[in-house]
This record gives C-alpha cells, sequence and structure tokens, in this order.
C-alpha cells in the first residue's frame, strides 16, 4: 500500500494587468448571500413580531460571543425600540438563555440541520422559550399569537424570508407533539437543567450532595435587593417609606431589602437622592468583613461598577482608591458616588500592575477579582452559554498574580478581603488556601463558599469570602 503524499492547492499568478481576463462569472449556486442582522424590517412599534426581532438579534450575538447586556442595546438600535418595546424584548432574550438547552435540543429534534442563519435559530429559541413554559405556567402571550408573529418576523427579513414556511411547521409541530418531544428532549441533561454539559459536570464534582439544588437556583427569577444607605435613613424607615409607596419589602440582612415585585430604579422611592442602592444580598457582606474606620487609607481593586466601593463609604469616612482596569466601567463608579454624595480616587489600571500606586500601603484592600461568575448565573444567564471549561484555570491564574501584587501594598497588620463570585472551588477556596501558604498570610473568620439561595429569609447569588491579616513579622 503506497501513502499518498497531500495534495496543494495552489494559487495560479495573477495576470499581467496589460492582460487581464475577465471576470468569471459565479454559479447562481456559488452565490452566498450577505447576511443583514442589522435590517430593520417594517414592523408595528408596538407588535409582539417586533419584540421577537430584537430578542433573536440579542441571542444570535449571545450565541456569537457578545454579553448580554451589550447584546440587547445592540438590539434597540436595530430594532428602534421604544422603551415598552425594550422592556418586552429583554424579558424575552433573558427567558430564552434561561431555558436555551431545552430549546436547542427541540429545535434539534425537529429539524434535519441546524437553521441558518443563526438569527432563524434564535427566533425559533425565542418563539419556542414563549410557547414552552416549564412547571406548568402561564404562557406570557396566547401560543398562537406567538407562532404568527414568528412566521411575520421571518417573512419580514431577508436573512429569514426563504425559512418562514420552516417556521410555522417547527412552531405548529411542537404545539401538536409537546408531550413526545418534550419526553425526548428531557432526556438530555443539558435540556433538563439549562446549562452546558460541562457545567453540569463540574457542579456535581464540586457540590456532589446539593448540585441540583444549585443547578435550579441558578435558573430562578433574581429579587430585586437593595442596601439603605445607613448614613441617610435606618432599615426601619425605608421599608415605611416603601410601604406608603405601596411597595412591599422585606429586610433579608443587616442592611439589605428585597422588593416583593421588582422594578425600574427610577420608580423606586429615594433612589435618587442616595437612600438605597441596588446590590444583592450576598455582596453585602464584603464591606462591613473589612471592618473600616474614620480615616483608613483603603484600595477597592476591580471596583467597577462601585457597589462595594460605595458600601465602604458609606460605612466611614475614608481615603479610598477605587481602581478598575474598565475606564468605561469606572465610569458607573464616579456615577454612583455622585448619587450618594460620596467622593473616591477613581484610577483605571489593571490590578496586578503597579505602576498607578505611589508606594504608600493601605489599611484595607478588597479584591474583588476576577473570576468565571459561575455564582451569579441567576442576574446574568447568558453568562453560562459564553463561559468554556478552561476559563475557570485561566481566571484564576489572573486572580493569583492579583492578589500577590496587592498584598505587597497592604501594611503590616492590615487586612485583604478576597471575593470572587464563583462556585468552581479552582477560583475560590483553592486559591485562598494556597495564597495563604505563599504569604503565610493569617485567615480571620469569613463566610467562606456560600451557594445561590432564594428562600423567604436567605436569598442570594453565590459568592465566595476570605479574609486574611498580615503579619507584622
Amino acid at each position: 500500500m503506497t501513502n499518498k503524499r497531500p495534495t496543494l492547492s495552489i494559487k495560479p499568478a495573477a495576470p499581467k494587468a496589460d492582460k487581464a481576463a475577465p471576470p468569471r462569472m459565479r454559479s447562481s449556486f456559488e452565490v452566498k448571500p450577505v447576511l443583514q442582522p442589522g435590517y430593520r424590517p417594517d414592523l408595528k412599534p408596538d407588535s409582539l413580531a417586533l419584540c421577537l426581532l430584537g430578542a433573536a438579534n440579542a441571542v444570535a450575538q449571545v450565541r456569537g460571543g457578545a454579553a448580554l447586556p451589550q447584546a440587547l442595546l445592540t438590539a434597540f438600535g436595530v430594532t428602534a425600540a421604544a422603551p415598552q418595546a425594550r422592556g418586552a424584548i429583554q424579558d424575552i432574550a433573558y427567558r430564552t438563555m434561561r431555558q436555551l438547552g431545552r430549546s436547542e435540543t427541540l429545535l434539534g429534534l425537529m429539524t434535519s440541520k441546524a437553521p441558518e442563519p443563526p438569527m432563524l435559530a434564535s427566533l425559533l429559541c425565542c418563539a419556542l422559550t414563549l410557547i414552552d413554559t416549564p412547571d406548568g405556567a402561564e404562557p406570557p402571550y396566547e401560543v398562537f399569537t406567538v407562532v404568527d408573529q414568528a412566521v411575520t418576523v421571518a417573512s419580514s427579513h431577508p436573512d429569514m424570508a426563504h425559512a418562514k414556511g420552516m417556521v410555522n411547521a417547527v412552531l405548529r409541530r411542537f404545539l401538536r407533539e409537546r408531550e413526545e418531544l418534550l419526553k425526548t428532549a428531557l432526556m438530555q441533561p443539558v435540556a433538563q437543567w439549562n446549562y452546558p454539559q460541562w457545567w453540569i459536570d463540574a457542579a456535581k464534582a464540586a457540590y456532589p450532595g446539593n448540585w441540583q439544588a444549585i443547578l435550579a437556583a441558578g435558573n430562578a427569577q433574581p429579587p430585586l435587593t437593595l442596601r439603605v444607605n445607613v448614613r441617610k435613613t435606618t432599615v426601619e424607615a425605608y421599608i415605611q417609606l416603601l410601604a406608603g409607596a405601596g411597595m412591599g419589602a422585606t429586610q433579608i440582612g443587616p442592611s439589605a431589602v428585597r422588593l416583593d415585585k421588582a422594578l425600574g430604579v427610577a420608580l423606586i422611592p429615594g433612589f435618587d437622592e442616595g437612600l438605597a442602592s441596588v446590590q444583592d444580598a450576598g455582596a453585602q457582606l464584603a464591606a462591613p468583613l473589612l471592618d473600616v474606620q474614620d480615616g483608613m487609607r483603603v484600595l477597592d481593586a476591580c471596583a467597577a461598577p462601585g457597589g462595594k466601593t460605595c458600601h465602604l463609604l458609606e460605612l466611614a469616612q475614608l481615603d479610598l482608591t477605587a481602581l478598575d482596569s474598565d475606564p468605561k466601567r469606572l465610569e458607573r463608579v464616579g456615577e454612583n458616588l455622585e448619587r450618594l454624595g460620596l467622593s473616591a480616587t477613581l484610577k483605571a489600571f489593571e490590578a496586578q500592575t503597579s505602576v498607578w500606586w505611589d508606594g504608600q500601603q493601605f489599611d484595607r484592600i478588597l479584591a474583588d477579582v476576577p473570576c468565571t461568575a459561575s455564582g451569579i448565573v441567576r442576574r446574568h444567564p447568558d453568562i453560562r452559554w459564553l463561559r468554556r471549561k478552561g476559563d475557570a484555570l485561566q481566571l484564576a491564574t489572573l486572580s493569583a498574580k492579583i492578589l500577590d501584587n496587592l498584598w505587597q501594598m497592604l501594611r503590616p497588620n492590615g487586612k485583604l478581603l478576597f471575593v470572587t463570585c464563583s462556585l468552581w472551588p479552582q477560583e475560590s477556596e483553592a486559591q485562598a488556601a494556597a495564597f495563604a501558604v505563599r504569604h503565610n498570610a493569617t485567615r480571620l473568620a469569613a463566610p467562606g463558599q456560600l451557594l445561590p439561595t432564594g428562600t423567604a429569609v436567605q436569598d442570594h447569588d453565590g459568592l465566595f469570602y476570605a479574609l486574611f491579616q498580615k503579619n507584622a513579622t
């Protein structure tokens, strides 16, 4: 048997300019249409079709690697959506992210190959999400209206017009064969749990006793939790203020108040006046753990969007530096400080560098380091579809560099709080243990790993806390 040498495809030399050959006409089957994801169809501004188009655009962007908040901004621009439509687009997109494993599995059962272009598949997933409500929940829209409006979207868009019949057939088939299709789909863990398979496996390995509860918590609708500004009011007085505005609320932490019903910040009493800020109850544990006192020099590394920065300043009069690598995100820190009437020094630098440091050590350092954000997927359901299996190792390596760099900036007897919103031990407990050994750091009492939960008395994301003190010798 002879080994065949690989065939090399060699591009012929271009003909000389004075003997240029006429361009070859391409056959029709060779011509590929130029996709137009930014095309704006003529859809009624208050229609479900417009909202489905916007949501499909955002979901397709996420599947292409974009974060959902940024994808939604693009989708709002593409559709020229009014504020009410933007709310519906966002709602449909977030619902679809939480149910994407289930919808994509169903789509695979009903189609012979993945629908193209990606926005067509995303449109079908958005529509399936609206007509396939788990646990017997009431559909947000009448199911045949969803089918009709999805077909309208496909018909009106040049990238999807060829598939309007397929959209109608797939959605109506699901309505006819729902029970059997769901029975088959839910045999797949990805469809049952709505996470990538590697994520499910990682949860099982890290938490063999309660991985199912953790995954379920990540699929739940998150609450709107506020942090009451104790410089300006009390928790009791603020709850009374909410009640006077007809808003029910429950205290679920020292300064944490959970609203019975989520609403826009513009409608929250006292928000513009700085009486309260939006912050998860678990994240509100950070600032008190550092035990800050008036006059201390404090660093909040990786500070954006500034929730913990502002909380520290609400607790004491501090000389605080807020550091973040992203100048745009640092602007949000400044906006939050201004609303609350607080001040800090803002610096746009990477925390693993020292070029920004003036050499004066800090009394306290808050290091909320980069991570996979696996503990906050109920608020950011796109994260599970954006992350990859190897991200935890890569981010843990970066976080170790940041922690080592910040440790030199801490004065003797000072405290450093290591925070991460990850569920993976590689980024949390293993990182903390290794750091303590490297620097002979004294580990003080802290909550450790908080798993995401949503009970009547405890309602918070998944976070990890480790507090270290620097020995004087």
